[in-house]
């Protein structure tokens, strides 16, 4: 099973030219998103992100809460794209380790950040999905190392 959630996963990942700011702001798309989606998520999903604040998450219940996690993320970006870089197989956890790329109003450069997430299965579903701006703390909430 653990390798049906690692192309479950593969799946949801946008392409490296996809600008999430534009997915997530525009309703229709994102509406379509959610509904072509939502039978791979469990009923009780949750989103669990990094706040500002150091050390501390904030958690998002639902596809719902998904979009909001992340149109909170990017309010501060012009655009934002993620490339990936790896996904491994953790049992009923999957990591997606990721590049990210942004750039604010007035800047002529994009920044980046090596980041990665954590997709936890239950059931055959996703139940939750983890994003960190630091990759070892990925791979350590995952139970692997670097």
């Amino acid at each position: 099973m653990s390798q049906e959630n690692v192309e479950i996963v593969r799946s949801l990942q946008p392409s490296p030219d996809t600008d999430l700011v534009a997915l997530f702001r525009d309703e229709a798309t994102a509406t379509a998103l959610a509904e072509t989606v939502a039978p791979l998520f469990h009923d009780d999903f949750e989103a669990d992100f990094e706040d500002w604040t150091p050390g501390e998450r904030i958690r998002f219940a639902g596809l719902e809460g998904l979009r909001a996690a992340w149109l909170d993320w990017l309010d501060p970006w012009e655009s934002y794209r993620t490339e990936i870089e790896d996904v491994i197989d953790a049992g009923d956890k999957v990591v997606v380790l990721a590049r990210d790329y942004g750039r604010r109003p007035g800047m002529a450069a994009e920044v980046s950040v090596v980041a990665g997430a954590v997709w936890t299965f239950r059931e055959g579903k996703i139940a939750k999905a983890a994003f960190y701006l630091d990759r070892s703390q990925a791979l350590e909430a995952a139970g692997l190392s670097e």
